[in-house]
């Protein structure tokens, strides 16, 4: 029995002699299986091709938790540190001993969490090795479930992950799209960490949202509206997401980079 992990998406499914013959997060409209067909990977193969995992400091009490080579869609999971324990957001889809030791350095695992299911990795296999951690899932993407287990809580509209660390579901990518609220973060000025809930533009000072990033498939405006709904009341001046960063001013620019949006789909911007 082995851990068959999506080669395209980086997500673990259950233990089994056989892959699955598809993977459903790749099979979706939101996603993509390679010219080449669908592709599998084990724990034990990466190990053997030399994958390892980087942690990364990106300011005080914040990581970055990321393979190399690049596996997957290549994003970053995060690290947060708080005073009560420690979130692991959106962990990679490997896993070794080096990175369990150089997390627990850091303070271990307390709690498991990912925006959507793109990029929930190999949230189980990094539960079983910090005691069980509880894994957050939206109640909305209960049937994206990849690999079950008792680890997994499932949670609607607003979750505490952890003493001032609070999850809040905005819809959009995925129906269970989420963003975690992180005040203490930029010396108490705020953080948000979005994974694609919202994202980074490639010009860094700006931000979007889509159906589907890779396939183009845009969101109506009142999935917009809800996202600002959700973050806009929230403080926050920097922002993570799977790929990029807003450094600063993250607030405001969510703020207008998404009410563009809905100018632009609502047909009110000049061509």
């Amino acid at each position: 029995m082995a851990i068959h992990t999506c080669a395209t998406c980086a997500i673990e499914h259950p233990d089994s002699t056989l892959p699955p013959e598809v993977c459903k997060i790749c099979s979706d409209e939101r996603q993509w299986v390679p010219v080449a067909g669908q592709q599998w990977v084990t724990r034990e193969q990466l190990v053997e091709r030399g994958y390892r995992v980087l942690i990364e400091e990106l300011e005080t009490d914040l990581y970055a938790v990321r393979t190399e080579p690049k596996l997957g869609i290549g994003q970053r999971g995060l690290l947060l540190r708080t005073e009560a324990g420690n979130l692991l957001f959106e962990p990679p889809g490997f896993i070794d001993e080096a990175a369990i030791a150089r997390l627990q350095e850091l303070g271990g695992v307390s709690v498991i969490a990912s925006s959507h299911p793109h990029l929930t990795g190999s949230s189980i296999q990094y539960s079983h090795a910090f005691n069980h951690a509880p894994v957050y899932v939206a109640r909305a993407d209960e049937p994206w479930i990849r690999r079950p287990d008792t680890a997994i809580i499932l949670w609607e509209g607003s979750a505490v992950l952890l003493p001032g660390v609070i999850m809040h579901q905005c819809g959009g990518h995925f129906a269970g799209s989420s963003v975690v609220h992180w005040p203490a973060g930029r010396g108490g000025a705020g953080v948000l960490l979005t994974g694609d809930t919202i994202g980074v533009g490639g010009d860094r000072k700006s931000a979007h949202a889509m159906r589907s990033y890779v396939n183009n498939i845009p969101l109506p405006a009142r999935a917009i509206e809800r996202i600002l709904d959700t973050v806009l009341p929230l403080e926050f001046e920097g922002l993570y997401t799977a790929f990029g960063t807003l450094e600063k001013g993250a607030r405001e620019t969510v703020d207008w980079s998404l009410r563009r949006y809905i100018s632009w789909v609502n047909g009110e911007m000049a061509e």
